[in-house]
């Protein structure tokens, strides 16, 4: 390729160049909690831990006042962990409703 980022490492060696990175999605798939209760779901990532993966979720739709909510996501070794509440805030609240959940990994 003609375009992209070049890092070259402390001895002006070049480290990672356009070519040497990529990423790809290992897992695309609907998450629904139906009720407000404060729960988790978790999802096989074979390969995927937090050292080379990241996993998100994305509105389903479009947002309105009656689906405005947001899950929050955990890579752990080979799974990807999907809470329907902030798992570090104790006084959150839970939401119901359905995202797209995606893990990707990168190389």
């Amino acid at each position: 390729m003609s375009y992209g980022a070049r890092i070259w490492g402390a001895n002006g060696d070049l480290q990672v160049d356009e070519n040497s990175f990529t990423m790809r999605i290992v897992l695309s798939t609907l998450v629904t909690f139906a009720n407000n209760t404060k729960t988790s779901q978790d999802f096989a990532a074979p390969g995927s831990d937090a050292s080379n993966s990241v996993a998100i979720v994305i509105p389903n739709g479009a947002y309105s006042e009656t689906s405005s909510f947001q899950f929050e996501t955990e890579m752990l070794s080979g799974v990807a962990r999907v809470y329907n509440h902030t798992r570090t805030f104790a006084a959150s609240l839970s939401t119901s409703g359905t995202m797209r959940l995606m893990v990707i990994r990168f190389a």
